[in-house]
């Protein structure tokens, strides 16, 4: 163990060495200055930045973004690693081949690569090219994204049609905002909501979620739980149980509420992850589950509320895009409003407009865009509210130097 301890520390300070003997070529001065933000993404993956404040007031903390990145990366490996195997499972089930766990999670493996290949491969070109263009610091927030945007998408989607929406994301959803931390709209939604109605063929119906062969953009025709409902269905044909396990059709890594459950648990614990939203959102699907219970104007209003929770992405949305600390509300009566009102539309969304069947996606996206409204009115009840706390204590504290005073002339 001493050993391979030692091993790994040379290893470790030859990088190191070698990383410090070629940074002045990429420094300013440098044969290869212009090249110096890519230098600087590589150099800050592999090592901690050594650089530190020189004057005023900071707080130093451990946690920079690329650790952040990385624990969300680490939560969703739950989720990604069952929908690797879900794939094949669908697959096998359908075909009535050999379905053991081995064969179900190469066959997933297989498909899902490719996917996650472009995503990365297409997402980072366009952020090393901005950062180069502005000679700003390649920023880890794709590194989420990248991976979220392969695991919301059907198995069948061609692989070119995923690397214009990772585009279109990038680019419009992001960098024209500013890059990370600018934009309003998260941005893997962004990628999922122009395959939606730029190929709407490719994203809905029942022939896209279950995959035909290892390769290739052909699929078996396998109704999703949400899908069933909207064609008018009293119930899914999944149990609950299943679609609690997440044994059904669905986008590649949206179907298993154990696994995002366990990705939820990494993110609450490690800070995250806003627990309010997570909860709010949940409260406000439930709510509106309810009252479509009471109305009972069809099959599907009449579904049990908590349905709802295991169908579709709602779960997965709930925890890992809903939760996005740039484009949610920052204040914390503005993290229940937002998250409540997700909640509500998306199940709303659901229910109402058979056009939509999945209403998370749109109802993330919509939040999105009134999140800052919402911090804005919590904020400015709060100056009202300390405005009158001020005015009242100004006039409880003259009626008392004025009972003072007159006391004294007595």
């Amino acid at each position: 163990m001493r050993r391979a301890g030692s091993r790994w520390q040379a290893a470790v300070s030859g990088l190191r060495g070698f990383i410090d003997k070629i940074k002045p070529t990429f420094s300013e001065g440098g044969k290869m200055a212009w090249l110096q933000s890519t230098f600087e993404a590589f150099e800050t993956f592999a090592f901690t930045p050594n650089t530190t404040t020189k004057q005023g007031a900071h707080i130093r903390d451990a946690v920079d973004m690329k650790r952040s990145m990385i624990t969300v990366v680490i939560a969703l490996m739950p989720a990604l690693l069952f929908g690797m195997w879900n794939i094949g499972w669908q697959h096998f089930s359908l075909i009535g081949g050999q379905s053991s766990f081995w064969a179900c999670f190469a066959f997933g493996l297989v498909r899902m690569l490719p996917l996650i290949a472009v995503s990365y491969i297409v997402g980072l070109a366009i952020e090393f090219a901005f950062a180069q263009i502005r000679h700003h610091e390649v920023n880890e927030g794709f590194l989420v994204t990248g991976l979220i945007i392969p695991m919301i998408v059907p198995v069948t989607t061609p692989l070119w049609q995923l690397a214009l929406a990772v585009a279109f994301a990038v680019v419009i959803g992001k960098e024209v905002f500013g890059g990370t931390g600018m934009n309003f709209l998260n941005p893997a939604l962004v990628a999922r909501a122009f395959l939606f109605f730029a190929y709407p063929t490719h994203m809905s119906g029942d022939s896209v979620w279950t995959a035909a062969k290892w390769w290739g953009t052909d699929a078996i025709a396998g109704a999703t739980p949400l899908g069933e409902m909207m064609g008018g269905g009293i119930r899914p044909s999944a149990s609950l149980l299943d679609m609690f396990v997440g044994t059904v059709a669905g986008s590649t890594c949206e179907t298993s509420a154990i696994a995002i459950l366990i990705g939820a648990l990494m993110l609450l614990g490690s800070g995250i992850a806003s627990w309010r939203i997570m909860l709010s959102v949940f409260v406000g699907g439930g709510a509106m589950g309810l009252l479509f219970n009471l109305i009972g104007a069809n099959s599907y209003m009449q579904l049990p509320f908590y349905y709802h929770y295991v169908m579709g992405g709602f779960m997965f949305g709930a925890v890992f895009m809903a939760t996005d600390p740039v484009t949610s509300a920052q204040t914390n009566i503005g993290k229940w409003i937002y998250g409540l009102l997700i909640g509500l539309f998306a199940v709303l969304l659901r229910v109402v407009n058979p056009a939509y069947p999945e209403g998370m996606m749109l109802s993330i996206l919509l939040m999105n865009c009134f999140a800052p409204l919402i911090d804005h009115c919590v904020v400015a009840a709060n100056i009202r509210k300390r405005k009158k706390r001020w005015v009242r204590a100004q006039t409880v504290g003259s009626g008392q130097r004025v009972a003072g005073s007159n006391k004294d002339i007595k």
